[in-house]
C-alpha cells in the first residue's frame, strides 16, 4: 500500500468539510484498481456513513486530535498520507493535506481562541514538512500562498462534485412536519458562524412584509466550541415568517431544495460553497453572495446579491420569489451548471497526485466507472 487516508472525519458529523472527505474517498476507492484502493485509517469511534467504507483499518488507541497527533503517525509509518479536512499530524513527513481555505487568518473573529491557535499552529508547520497541499477553488489557492508564503505550484485545486445527491432519496414528509408549500418557501443553509451572515438574511426578511406568504427555512445549527455566537438565533425568533429546522437528514434537505422557491446563501466568506451547487443540482434556483470563491462555484447560473446589504439581498429574494418564470429559467441554468461538478472526476485528480507523490504508474489506474 501505497498511501492511507486520514479517517478521522469519520468520526465527526457531517458537513462540508467531512462531505468532501467522504465523497473523495469513496470515488477514489471505486476508481483505484483493484488490489490498490486506498485505505482508510479510523479511530475506534468510527461511525456511519464513513465508517462503512471499504477497505479500512481501525486503530483503538485515543480520539480526536490525539487520535490523530499520536495514534495516526504510528499507524501511517512508512507511507503516504493524505489528510483531506484541513488538519494533519504535525511531525510526519510524506503527507498530502487538503486546505479548504484560509478563514481563520483571513476572519478570525469567527472562531473561539482555542480553534483559531490550534489550526494556525497546523498551518504554520505545512511549510516546514513539505506538504503537497490540495485546495477546492482559486480562492483558496490564492489566500494559501498568501498566508503561507509558498509557492503556487505547491498546491493542487481539486474542485468538489454535487453528483453524490443521486443516491439519496427526498423524503417529503419534512414539507409536512414545517408545515411548507412547494415553491412559497426560501431555503437558507448555514450556522451561526458569522460567516455565514445568518443575520444579514434576518434583517432582509424584515423588509419582505409584503411576502408575508413566502417562509424562510433555516437548516444548520451551531457549534460553540468552535464559532463565537453572534445573538443570530435570539433575532430569528421575532419573524413569524420564519422557521427555524435545525439539522435535518440529507433526505429532508433534498427534499427542501426540490420543492423551495430558491436558495438564498449570502454567505460572507467561503473556501468553496457546496450548498449552492447541491441546490443546483436539485433544479432550487439560487441567491448567492458575490464575496469570495461562490462565484467561482456558481458560475453565471446564481443570481448574485451585495451579501453585506441587507437591503439588496431582500430586494432579490423578492425579484426572485415574485417572478415564477425568471425561478425557471435559473433552475434550468443551475441543473446544466451543477452536472458538471462529479466527484469521480475530483477523484481521478487526487490519485494523479498521490501516484505521482508515491512513484507508482498511472496506468493501473482502473477504467473509468460511475463513483454515484
Amino acid at each position: 500500500m501505497a498511501f492511507a487516508i486520514n479517517g478521522k472525519f469519520t468520526s465527526q458529523p457531517v458537513t462540508g468539510v467531512q462531505r468532501v472527505a467522504y465523497e473523495l474517498t469513496r470515488a477514489m476507492q471505486m476508481r483505484a484498481a483493484p488490489g490498490d484502493k486506498p485505505e482508510v485509517f479510523m479511530p475506534a469511534n468510527a461511525v456511519a456513513p464513513g465508517a462503512l467504507l471499504e477497505p479500512r483499518r481501525r486503530f483503538p488507541w485515543l480520539r480526536g486530535t490525539l487520535w490523530e497527533q499520536i495514534t495516526l503517525p504510528i499507524a501511517a509509518r512508512g507511507v503516504t498520507l493524505l489528510n483531506l479536512c484541513n488538519t494533519n499530524p504535525l511531525f510526519k513527513r510524506g503527507q498530502i493535506v487538503m486546505v479548504h481555505d484560509m478563514a481563520v487568518c483571513d476572519v478570525p473573529q469567527g472562531f473561539s481562541r482555542k480553534f483559531r491557535m490550534w489550526y494556525r499552529v497546523c498551518f504554520a508547520m505545512l511549510p516546514r514538512t513539505h506538504a503537497t497541499i490540495l485546495t477546492v477553488s482559486t480562492f483558496s489557492k490564492t489566500r494559501i500562498c498568501h498566508h503561507l508564503k509558498i509557492d503556487e505550484s505547491r498546491v493542487k485545486v481539486v474542485s468538489p462534485g454535487a453528483d453524490h445527491l443521486d443516491r439519496i432519496v427526498p423524503d417529503p414528509s419534512v414539507l409536512k412536519r414545517l408545515e411548507l408549500t412547494k415553491d412559497a418557501y426560501c431555503v437558507v443553509v448555514g450556522s451561526l458562524d458569522p460567516r455565514k451572515n445568518l443575520r444579514g438574511v434576518l434583517d432582509a426578511i424584515e423588509r419582505l412584509g409584503h411576502l408575508g406568504a413566502v417562509k424562510f427555512v433555516i437548516v444548520g445549527g451551531k457549534n460553540p466550541r468552535i464559532f463565537n455566537n453572534d445573538g443570530a438565533d435570539d433575532h430569528a425568533l421575532h419573524s413569524q415568517q420564519v422557521v427555524w429546522a435545525g439539522f435535518v437528514s440529507d433526505e429532508e434537505l433534498k427534499s427542501l431544495y426540490e420543492n423551495a422557491g430558491c436558495l438564498v446563501f449570502p454567505s460572507l466568506y467561503e473556501g468553496f460553497g457546496l450548498p449552492p451547487l447541491e441546490a443546483m443540482y436539485c433544479g432550487c434556483p439560487v441567491i448567492a453572495s458575490a464575496r469570495t470563491s461562490i462565484p467561482e462555484a456558481c458560475g453565471d447560473a446564481a443570481m448574485y446579491c451585495d451579501a453585506t446589504s441587507a437591503d439588496d439581498i431582500a430586494a432579490k429574494i423578492a425579484q426572485m420569489m415574485s417572478d415564477a418564470d425568471l425561478r425557471r429559467r435559473y433552475r434550468a441554468m443551475g441543473l446544466q451548471h451543477a452536472r458538471e461538478f462529479r466527484w469521480e472526476r475530483a477523484a481521478q485528480q487526487v490519485l494523479e497526485i498521490l501516484y505521482g507523490q508515491t512513484g507508482d504508474r498511472l496506468t493501473e489506474l482502473a477504467p473509468s466507472a460511475s463513483a454515484s
